[in-house]
């Protein structure tokens, strides 16, 4: 029989969703790369400035990965030197704001999840449910709207006692990741103190969470080789899998 290792004092998950129990992340870091170069290039077209692609080993992983979708837009344009107009949530695809280039990538990303469907990591979702029957609580902590659907899709939802993504930072006006408000408002969910939750996430954003927010024990998941950095950044262990922390009774 196996058990979670963890340490005494966890007495609740905090899960990431995208490149934790999921594979929507690279899904996800496709629809970012596809709608910024076509930005891109149509930019440099109309201004006369050489194309420099989006990258997904280096701005996907240092600007968007982790964030609520339009933070992401904001902190890669930023890093281009790009000012564009904010626009309004209920922008479409087709504009050059901020919001609507975030629409932009959504529509992608659903195009390619009605296509492909979602994969998840079975060691690690075999981890939660090893969780939930050693009776501690679980929550998912993602910056994607998208999530109760992905869940659905994946056959998850029933894993987790609550949920807080995208939809619930935009109702409730949280921070996003690197941001701690997010996972501090999961951990008010499952009306556990931060420092006996563990937090479980592979992006750098929201190890950065993590730490801030004075949690228990933070879980880097290691997906695209980046261990040392989400160890730098705060995480107390680094896995390839949440698998690896189950151990033989």
């Amino acid at each position: 029989m196996s058990i979670p290792k963890l340490p005494g004092q966890v007495t609740a998950c905090l899960f990431d969703l995208d490149g934790v129990l999921t594979h929507t992340a690279s899904i996800h870091a496709k629809a970012w790369k596809e709608m910024f170069d076509a930005f891109l290039k149509g930019r440099a077209g109309g201004e006369g400035v050489a194309f420099q692609p989006f990258e997904i080993a280096t701005d996907y992983v240092t600007y968007v990965d982790g964030k609520l979708r339009e933070d992401g837009v904001r902190s890669f344009l930023a890093s281009r030197g790009i000012a564009i107009p904010e626009g309004s949530p209920d922008d479409s695809g087709d504009m050059d704001t901020i919001n609507g280039l975030a629409t932009r990538k959504n529509d992608l990303f659903h195009t390619v999840l009605e296509r492909d469907g979602v994969t998840v990591y079975q060691g690690s979702v075999d981890f939660v449910k090893i969780v939930r029957d050693a009776g501690l609580r679980r929550a998912v902590v993602s910056a994607s709207k998208n999530t109760a659907d992905i869940l659905e899709e994946a056959g998850l939802a029933d894993l987790f006692e609550a949920r807080i993504d995208g939809v619930t930072a935009a109702e409730q006006h949280l921070a996003g990741k690197p941001a701690p408000d997010t996972y501090l408002a999961g951990a008010k969910a499952l009306n556990t103190d931060p420092a006996n939750c563990a937090v479980f996430e592979d992006a750098v954003s929201g190890v950065q969470a993590g730490r801030a927010g004075k949690f228990g024990y933070v879980v880097g998941v290691d997906r695209v080789g980046h261990a040392d950095t989400l160890k730098e950044n705060g995480a107390d262990i680094v896995v390839s899998d949440l698998s690896e922390l189950l151990v033989e009774s």
